[in-house]
């Protein structure tokens, strides 16, 4: 004999939507892959330019940067991505932002 079924409560979805007095631009810093770097390098750029980098976050950024190609290491500010990027680029990574 089936089981009637249970009538299942479908929770309501909402969207955050950030309104503010900011400039309203998000870049992103993108790090490709170059072969020229160890991991302990990328490692050390990462934790001495982008703001919260912990040395475990660094590496499991570097990792997919080696075996993905690429990772994005910040989202932010546009001129705070641009100011990160250049620090990168100046340690020799191969570094874009969008």
């Amino acid at each position: 004999m089936p089981t009637p079924s249970t009538p299942q409560t479908i929770p309501e979805t909402t969207e955050d939507v950030q309104i503010g007095s900011g400039s309203g631009l998000e870049s992103r810093v993108v790090v490709y892959n170059c072969d020229c770097h160890t991991y302990q390098q990328v490692i050390e750029l990462f934790c001495r330019f982008i703001p919260g980098m912990t040395s475990t976050k660094a590496f499991e950024l570097a990792y997919r940067i080696d075996h993905d190609g690429e990772a994005i290491v910040f989202s932010g500010a546009t001129e705070q991505a641009d100011d990160i990027a250049a620090k990168l680029a100046g340690g020799g990574l191969k570094v874009v932002v969008q």
